[in-house]
């Protein structure tokens, strides 16, 4: 098998057909063989590793590891492989040059869009109904938009911070060069008790917070307003009944 040049990765998938396949009849196999480069960087490029590895069907048979410097078989038909490649000199001399001839030069390419760059997330709290607990609902935090992928979301209750009860999914990328990730308050919002989800993130240089509050009862709002309008119209109306019999009297 030949090997895989360059940074990045190439995938074949192998069709054995046997003989063309009649109509109405599937192909005998289909097999999947990856090649795959890796550049992996320590303080910008002062410490630099090159990998290069190669699976069939998932399984990982051989590798390269500049820190090695020779390849590695990972199973019986990995080692013959590694050997064979191995004692290519010429083959060999060109892989060991990759750190400097692919990884550097892609370091220093990329480092401007990928390894300084900064996305700030965007940040919003919603009520969201529980399907296994009765209340009015449980707080979503939701964290959207954001790069890179490391970040840290906490909720407070009155300014105190709640550790528990508080579930997250994974922080996943969104297929845009950005990433999202969803926390949970699982204890059900009371009212009159301020909520805050806190986020952290190198993007930022102070935390991000959003406040939520359980919105006041609308029909218990109705009936106060009307309670307390009520007792303003007996005031002013007691009031001018005062004013009516004192005019009277005069």
């Amino acid at each position: 098998m030949e090997r895989v040049r360059g940074a990045g990765a190439v995938l074949a998938v192998l069709v054995v057909l046997g003989a063309p396949p009649a109509a109405g009849e599937e192909l005998s196999g289909v097999f999947q063989w990856l090649g795959k480069c890796e550049c992996h960087f320590i303080n910008g490029t002062e410490s630099v590793r090159y990998v290069e590895r190669y699976i069939y069907n998932r399984e990982q048979y051989a590798h390269f590891d500049s820190d090695v410097g020779v390849y590695v078989g990972d199973t019986p038909y990995g080692v013959i492989q590694a050997r064979y490649w191995n004692s290519d000199s010429e083959g060999m001399e060109l892989t060991r040059s990759e750190v400097d001839t692919v990884c550097r030069p892609n370091y220093e390419v990329s480092s401007r869009f990928i390894v300084n760059r900064r996305v700030p997330p965007s940040v919003s709290i919603s009520l969201v109904p529980s399907s296994s607990q009765p209340g009015p609902g449980r707080l979503l935090c939701s964290v959207m938009d954001f790069y890179p992928a490391p970040v840290q979301v906490r909720w407070f209750q009155d300014g105190q911070e709640l550790p528990e009860h508080v579930v997250a999914t994974d922080v996943v990328p969104t297929g845009d060069w950005s990433y999202q990730v969803l926390v949970l308050l699982e204890i059900p919002p009371r009212r009159g008790v301020t909520y805050s989800c806190q986020v952290e993130h190198v993007s930022l240089e102070h935390p991000l917070s959003r406040h939520w509050e359980m919105p006041p009862d609308t029909v218990r709002s109705k009936i106060l307003v009307g309670v307390g309008g009520l007792v303003l119209a007996l005031v002013f109306l007691a009031l001018g009944l005062g004013f009516y019999l004192r005019e009277k009297s005069s």
